[in-house]
């Protein structure tokens, strides 16, 4: 959607301004999904030779989303997608 706007602002105003504001205006969110994704795996899936110690983490992460609402939230906008322009 970042794009298409920019490619029709480029189009109706022959100024480049929000195609060369491409990156920076996408990388943010990008990286927000980088990392849920990331948080997810590492939730939901045992690593190979993890320690007694990992799996009680991975155990109290899972605790945490399912006994707070703000963890809850964050697991939800996340799954959702993130806003556009963050």
């Amino acid at each position: 959607m970042t794009f298409a706007r920019a490619l029709t602002h480029r189009k109706e105003t022959g100024s480049p301004e929000l195609l060369d504001a491409y990156s920076e205006t996408c990388l943010r969110r990008i990286w927000q999904a980088e990392r849920f994704s990331y948080d997810m795996t590492t939730l939901l899936h045992r690593a190979p030779g993890a320690t007694g110690f990992e799996d009680r983490l991975q155990l109290a992460r899972l605790d945490r989303i399912a006994s707070s609402r703000a963890a809850e939230t964050d697991l939800a906008e996340g799954y959702t997608g993130f806003p556009l322009g963050m």
